[in-house]
């Protein structure tokens, strides 16, 4: 089975089809971080013999084709091995019979439960995560990441004071030097410190809102040092599960902070890249709510 990564620059057609003319896939993802694709056969000339599933990476040329061969069931199966890297970004699906037009997917039923509470080995460096997951206008599509190394998010624990998050590091180790850091977005040379504790793989650390509260209102992102100064710096996100889009899934409390120049919010979040980051706002009459980019 091979697959192979081209660059176009032409615009499809199949983008703006409708869905009710599309052929139909479905997903299964592995725990390795590979996908197979079961499309139903549209009967098009030539789709059983040299048809192709196409993901195109958006905003770029990006391309990997992977052939099309009938399976058991009647229907064509392509496979998307862990070993194939796919850029980090969102792919969009499509079925193309050789010298035809690319025709846009839409999604059936998506097998993920190997991808819920999925804990790679990270012996190779990196962690890839791949979901399928239905655009808003009905179409397939794959979100993939692609960390080396990886800093894990897992359980997330707010007070009034601070928040303290557990988490996981992959393809790297964690040595007595390790901290975390809030950087603010706007004036990145803000950094705001937080003491590691490691176990193995596993860390802990507590950031209190005051720091960040007492800098205004304004969004900071949440690293890892790992290795102190001297080593890599490591976004911290949620990767490891079957939920494509977090932002609007995982919501957090806000927390009401006084500074010097009156009450703030603090609130943590996801970003549209699933990392987790703190937004602090104006003090909402209502203490919750408010937009999170």
């Amino acid at each position: 089975m091979t697959a192979s990564a081209t660059s176009q620059g032409q615009a499809y057609a199949g983008d703006d089809q409708e869905v009710a003319t599309a052929p139909r896939a479905d997903c299964i993802a592995d725990s390795a971080g590979g996908l197979t694709f079961d499309v139903t056969d549209s009967g098009e000339p030539g789709m059983r013999d040299a048809a192709y599933l196409l993901l195109r990476r958006r905003e770029s040329d990006d391309e990997v084709r992977l052939p099309l061969s009938p399976s058991a069931d009647g229907r064509l199966r392509a496979a998307l091995p862990s070993s194939v890297e796919l850029a980090e970004g969102r792919w969009n699906a499509y079925a193309q019979v050789a010298g035809g037009e690319p025709r846009r997917l839409m999604p059936g039923v998506n097998d993920l439960r190997s991808l819920v509470d999925r804990a790679p080995s990270g012996a190779r460096g990196h962690v890839a995560v791949r979901i399928p997951y239905a655009t808003k206008q009905g179409n397939l599509s794959v979100r993939s990441w692609l960390r080396a190394p990886h800093a894990e998010v897992g359980e997330i624990q707010i007070s009034d004071a601070d928040v303290s998050v557990q988490g996981r590091v992959y393809g790297t180790a964690l040595t007595g030097a390790a901290y975390a850091e809030a950087v603010r977005r706007t004036e990145p040379d803000l950094v705001r410190r937080a003491e590691v504790a490691a176990e193995g793989p596993g860390f802990t650390f507590t950031l209190g809102h005051g720091p960040l509260a007492d800098s205004g209102p304004g969004p900071w992102d949440l690293w890892l040092r790992p290795e102190g100064e001297s080593g890599p710096r490591i976004r911290l996100a949620r990767l490891l599960d079957d939920v494509p889009d977090k932002k609007a899934i995982f919501t957090y409390p806000w927390v009401r902070v006084g500074t010097a120049d009156g009450a703030v919010d603090s609130g943590l979040y996801y970003t549209n890249d699933n990392d987790l980051s703190v937004r602090i706002r104006e003090a909402s009459a209502q203490g919750a709510g408010g937009t999170r980019d």
